[in-house]
């Protein structure tokens, strides 16, 4: 039988509530990460559809937040190697991290180099991106922020 007093005991010792704030503050960091992405994206949309994007986005990001939980246990156990790339193992795990990250990287370059470039959402592409393609964006970014 598991001593869930042990874990408490744990949880309550000075490393365990030193982990739980690093945990907190990187989760704040994450979502705020997250807030700036979420806005910038659902900046592309007219005003009439921005509003309608971001919740309907979040909440299927909640939903696919709610399933990786459920998941956690399945997620965190793709360890094993599916394939070698020279001596390195590359596990399922391995892969969902690195697709995240890329994501991620690929989405702030384009934003940066748009920025640098000089392209005004505001004037220029209003509009261009589609409703569909905004929500999606929405559900990859909080996914991505949500699973490290």
């Amino acid at each position: 039988m598991h001593d869930y007093g042990q874990d408490l005991t744990q949880l309550l010792s000075i490393p365990g509530i030193i982990s739980l704030f690093t945990l907190l503050v990187l989760e704040i960091v994450l979502g705020i990460d997250n807030i700036i992405f979420i806005s910038i994206i659902a900046d592309r949309l007219p005003r009439t559809t921005q509003q309608k994007a971001r919740r309907i986005g979040l909440v299927l990001a909640l939903v696919v937040r709610c399933c990786l939980l459920f998941s956690i246990n399945w997620i965190t156990s793709l360890i094993d190697p599916l394939f070698h790339i020279g001596i390195y193992g590359v596990s399922g795990r391995g892969i969902i991290l690195f697709g995240g990250g890329i994501f991620l990287l690929y989405k702030t370059w384009k934003e940066i180099m748009e920025k640098v470039n000089g392209v005004d959402h505001e004037i220029e592409s209003k509009g261009s991106d589609t409703f569909r393609a905004v929500v999606m964006q929405i559900v990859l970014i909080d996914y991505s922020c949500s699973h490290i």
